[in-house]
């Protein structure tokens, strides 16, 4: 473990003289790291133009490395390798498939595989009638007696979205997929001139009245009907082409994004794949894989299928068609529109997880395989979306977020959950595996155990620096100058996910998702699209809960209203799967269906806890079965009676109870759940259950060093402790508490470790807890530098009486990216040590420590120290530090130099900040200051004695 020792705190300590040899460390093993424990990583196949040679050649570097496995993507191309484009799906590209497949399996190596060439899905095969489609409407008034006199017709606006070429609709032939020169313009968006027929025609009366004209409408267009007496609005509803294309598409992959809410589109769909599979080897293909829904991220709303009047229909009990009023916002009863938008928003949600999600799982599992899914983005309950999915996906900066995922995983009893890991940690060329470390461990605190770095690019090895490279960043790439080091973070993660895969969620609390307050929420678009708690529920009850529960230490997940239906009780615990949960938490939920609240008072006559904060749920929801579904609902409130117990109230109820409270911390005290209270101390975790005991991953996430004693609040014998980076391990100094059982840690700033519980099992204290036994000694005298692989040029060798950074040095240093070696000797510090900390000061960005020829780590920061046995140290010794800098001081000469990298169709290449902006909006680093790069130290090594925190 990498630590900062702080001397005065330690010195109190008593100190012994252990050594290595005298630790119960072999009494623990590391779990055996699997193909599955491992980082993976999304391949981008940009334009398919890959061959056997590379190919193998990749595959044998990402294996070196320590990743787990790909998930293929065939993505746009390269400008000046059309001639080796190979078409999505085409015989020659299934033929790179199973020859990657065949080379996987030799290096147990896991390969997925994205189901479109880009995202959403969709391609040149979706035709006009399975592709994403739009609702609009007009609006006409007659008076008794009047006709009208204009054709109802609907003239489709010319929408026309390119993210390369520029071009204009008249010179385009349809399909779209029919046109040359689909890569140049990489289409975003296309809707052709059209007039549109009304797909429905319905009158409405002042007195209430309503009349279906539809079929009344000529040809021509014009309504063959008279106004009888009294004051008509007519509605006329019709079904145009969204025109979302396939996004960031490669050759043979271009075309239509597909209606997601038609059964027959996604049949459609995925019958191409059947067709191209036919023939072909694929057993050795895990998943398949959808990135995100994101057919919206487009000029208006993919909101309607052609069968969706007859779906709500059969789903809801009413016809929406008698309700348009009230749907489209122009009804002066309020709350009729909101319960009739409601039905919509649930119809559509509906449609989405039934005829795309799980036909495309019950496709999927036919085959065979598995289907990993992002549903963020969808206009539906994501949490129902992700359960019914074998791997959900998460991705993003917010814990929030990421826990969508993670919970349906967790509530629906799925081992993985997985993650689009780094997309955009910084801009380009700029992201250290220090930052990407920090990354992974707020998707493993998420409840993440299997992720997916995004991403690497397939790239010749043959092609120019900096090689083919995707519009976002981070780059996992050979040609990244921390290549050689990327090993360490992917060794970090497959330990930590090696216990993270293990085992069950230990989590107490199931939060409620009030679904339906957001869905009466009628905002500015008919729908929603949900993406955690920032679209959807920001600024509601759920947000501010869910944030203080974060923040308070409590362990939680979310729940659905579908999920909650599958619990049940025992033992005065909350089941679902095979997880078990102290209480649902509703927090100030204003709708809840009847059915739900019904399920919860079950639960709570078999002896479960249930909580709601603030008030208990108003209303049902939606407009079917209305005056039933209220007298149910108001029957069911009325049972329970309430009693003041302190600061929160209860209603017996059966076995079990409700509890009612207005503060948080009041009510779940009385649910009997407790936070974990290291959080207090800026210290992180997500819990595991195991048998015999738990798994903690816990992460310093203040910054100052943790020294000293940790609350768990769980009571245990003995815990082992494991240190992920350093492989450091050892049974934890341990001591009782009336709470639980307190452990001594020593972590650095974001610094992390793993802890093992063990209930019955004693063990006696043998992790190394070191202390300072001296004062540290800097190593001095001249640093020989040698620049040993990078460019555009190797500089020349360097001696430093006192570290800098090597930028300084001239042009060709300051060009330069790629790895330098510091060598120096140093003797061994006089005085008696058990062990000894190395401490490299500032390192700019990543460094493998050599210790008289033997490599003993490697070091991505923030901090750059590294504990050294006694038995390591020579009278003598000789240190080797191999420094590794970013990208940007190459990228930025060439950019300076008017040299070009950036040889992309499609979008080529955004930038992620703006500064680092050109003036045709795209990256460059022309106006980057050189970076610091290599050791800038100061050196020192520190004697250190073994400490007994007891």
């Amino acid at each position: 473990m990498n630590v900062r020792y702080k001397k005065l705190v330690l010195v109190t300590f008593l100190l012994i003289g252990f050594t290595s040899g005298s630790f119960a460390q072999n009494q623990l093993s590391w779990p055996t790291i699997t193909q599955q424990n491992k980082p993976w990583t999304r391949w981008w196949w940009e334009g398919s133009a890959v061959d056997t040679t590379n190919l193998k050649w990749m595959l044998k570097e990402y294996q070196k490395v320590g990743l787990g496995g790909l998930e293929i993507t065939p993505i746009y191309g390269i400008k000046g390798e059309e001639s080796k484009f190979i078409n999505f799906l085409s015989p020659k590209w299934m033929d790179m498939l199973g020859f990657t497949l065949t080379e996987a399996k030799k290096l147990d190596l896991g390969i997925d595989m994205a189901q479109a060439s880009g995202w959403p899905f969709g391609g040149p095969w979706v035709k006009d009638e399975d592709a994403s489609k739009y609702v609009a409407h007009q609006i006409y008034t007659l008076n008794e007696g009047e006709k009208l006199k204009e054709p109802i017709f609907f003239q489709q606006k010319t929408l026309l979205r390119t993210v390369g070429d520029r071009t204009t609709i008249d010179k385009l032939v349809e399909p779209i997929a029919a046109n040359p020169n689909m890569q140049g313009y990489a289409f975003d968006q296309v809707r052709y001139p059209k007039i549109l027929k009304a797909e429905t025609l319905m009158a409405y009366s002042e007195e209430g009245e309503t009349l279906d004209l539809t079929n009344k409408i000529g040809a021509d267009g014009l309504l063959n009907w008279v106004a009888p007496k009294g004051k008509w609005t007519l509605y006329a509803l019709f079904e145009g082409m969204h025109g979302k294309m396939v996004e960031r598409a490669g050759p043979g992959g271009e075309g239509y994004a597909i209606d997601h809410f038609s059964l027959s589109a996604t049949n459609n769909y995925l019958n191409f794949f059947d067709k191209a599979f036919k023939g072909y080897d694929l057993s050795y293909l895990r998943a398949f894989f959808n990135d995100s829904y994101e057919v919206d991220d487009a000029q208006g709303e993919a909101n309607w299928t052609p069968n969706f009047l007859a779906e709500f229909k059969t789903r809801r009990g009413y016809d929406i068609r008698n309700e348009l009023p009230a749907l489209l916002g122009f009804s002066k009863d309020q709350d009729r529109a909101t319960r009739v938008l409601t039905d919509y928003r649930q119809t559509v949600s509906d449609l989405l997880l039934e005829n795309y999600t799980k036909a495309w799982h019950k496709w999927s599992k036919g085959n065979g395989k598995l289907i990993r899914n992002q549903a963020h983005g969808s206009p539906a309950n994501i949490l129902d979306l992700y359960a019914a999915t074998d791997i959900p996906e998460a991705e993003g900066d917010d814990v929030l977020r990421i826990k969508f995922a993670s919970s349906a995983a967790h509530v629906t009893g799925k081992p993985l959950s997985s993650s689009e890991s780094a997309t955009w940690e910084n801009d380009h060329f700029l992201t250290r595996l220090g930052d990407v470390k920090k990354k992974m461990d707020l998707f493993l605190l998420g409840g993440i155990n299997h992720t997916f770095y995004h991403g690497s690019n397939y790239t010749p090895q043959d092609a120019k620096w900096p090689g083919w490279l995707f519009y976002a960043a981070v780059h996992f790439t050979p040609n990244n100058s921390f290549w050689g080091d990327f090993k360490a973070l992917n060794n970090y993660v497959a330990h930590s996910q090696s216990f993270l895969q293990a085992g069950k969620p230990d989590n107490d609390v199931l939060v409620y998702l009030p679904i339906y307050d957001s869905y009466a929420n009628r905002g500015n678009t008919l729908l929603v699209h949900y993406d955690g708690i920032e679209k959807g529920f920001r600024g509601t009850g759920l947000d501010k809960t869910a944030n203080d529960l974060y923040d308070k230490g409590y362990a939680f997940d979310f729940i659905s209203d579908t999920q909650i239906m599958n619990t049940s009780a025992a033992n005065g615990k909350i089941k679902t799967a095979d997880v078990n949960y102290q209480t649902i938490l509703v927090p100030a939920a204003m709708y809840m269906p009847v059915a739900t609240l019904q399920k919860l008072v079950k639960l709570a006559e078999s002896g479960a806890t249930i909580s709601f904060l603030n008030f208990l749920p108003k209303d049902v929801p939606g407009l079917a079965n209305l005056d039933q579904n209220r007298l149910a609902f108001k029957a069911l409130i009325a049972q329970l009676n309430f009693k003041t117990e302190g600061n929160f109230q209860v209603a017996k109820v059966g076995n079990g109870s409700i509890l009612l409270a207005n503060d948080l911390n009041n009510l779940l005290s009385a649910a009997k759940v407790a936070p974990e209270s290291m959080k207090e101390m800026n210290l992180n975790n997500i819990r595991r259950a195991v048998d015999g005991g738990k798994y903690y991953f816990i992460v310093n996430e203040g910054t100052e060093m943790i020294n000293g004693w940790v609350p768990l609040s769980t009571k245990a014998k003995s815990v082992a402790l494991f240190d992920p980076m350093t492989e450091k391990k050892g049974y934890a100094a341990i001591r009782q508490t009336a709470k639980g059982t307190e452990v001594y840690l020593q972590l650095d700033k974001l610094e992390s470790c793993i802890l093992q519980t063990y209930d019955n099992v004693e063990n006696a204290a043998s992790y190394a807890y070191v202390g300072a036994a001296n004062e540290g000694n800097q190593i001095s005298g001249t640093w020989k530098v040698n620049f040993i692989s990078g460019g555009p040029v190797l500089p020349k060798a360097l001696e430093m009486q006192s570290l800098k950074s090597w930028t300084e040095s001239g042009a060709d240093y300051a060009n330069f990216a790629g790895t330098a070696s510091y060598t120096q000797t140093f003797k061994r510090p006089k005085g008696k040590a058990t062990a000894y900390l190395l401490d490299l000061g500032k390192v700019e960005e990543t460094v493998k420590v050599k210790l008289n020829g033997v490599e003993i780590a490697i070091l991505m920061g923030p901090n750059y120290k590294v504990e050294i046995q006694k038995s390591q140290l020579k009278r003598k010794n000789t240190l080797e530090l191999l420094v590794s800098n970013s990208m940007a001081n190459r990228i930025s000469w060439m950019d300076k130099t008017n040299q070009n990298y950036k040889i992309f169709y499609n979008i080529n290449m955004s930038s992620r900040l703006p500064e680092n902006r050109g003036a045709d909006g795209l990256f460059t680093a022309k106006n980057w200051t050189v970076k610091p790069s290599g050791l800038l130290g100061p050196v020192q090594i520190t004697p250190l004695t073994y400490i007994n925190p007891k």
